[in-house]
């Protein structure tokens, strides 16, 4: 990033005034630089992270939707978990996530009123 950033200035500086770019095109050119140089990596994560999604979803659909038209004596069915886990793995996801979040909030409400109760006992004080 400290490299774009250096590129775009000494560019903005060689410049002069009669030059045919603006300070408007220097300053898109600065942050279309920034960008380049910050959102290779989030542009990986990201794409990484689309694939992994697609991944699970087909999987899962085809595990839980697709795979009881299957014939049971399919070699298909040795590439899947019992049918019970399709309905067993998204509850217990969805208890823990959910108690993840009620004790976070749980967490945060009782650091608030912790603070409202020291300013109010400081007041009086």
């Amino acid at each position: 990033m400290a490299v774009a950033i250096t590129r775009a200035s000494s560019i903005e500086s060689k410049h002069s005034p009669s030059s045919p770019y603006t300070s408007t095109h220097l300053h898109f050119f600065h942050s279309f630089t920034i960008c380049l140089a910050m959102g290779t990596s989030d542009k990986a994560l990201g794409g990484a992270m689309l694939l992994a999604a697609s991944v699970v979803f087909t999987y899962y659909t085809t595990w839980a939707i697709l795979l009881p038209f299957f014939d049971s004596s399919s070699q298909i069915h040795n590439f899947f978990p019992p049918r019970e886990w399709a309905v067993r793995i998204p509850a217990i996801i969805l208890v823990v996530g959910l108690t993840v979040i009620g004790l976070f909030l749980g967490q945060t409400i009782a650091k608030e009123n912790r603070k409202k109760a020291e300013k109010a006992r400081l007041r009086t004080a």
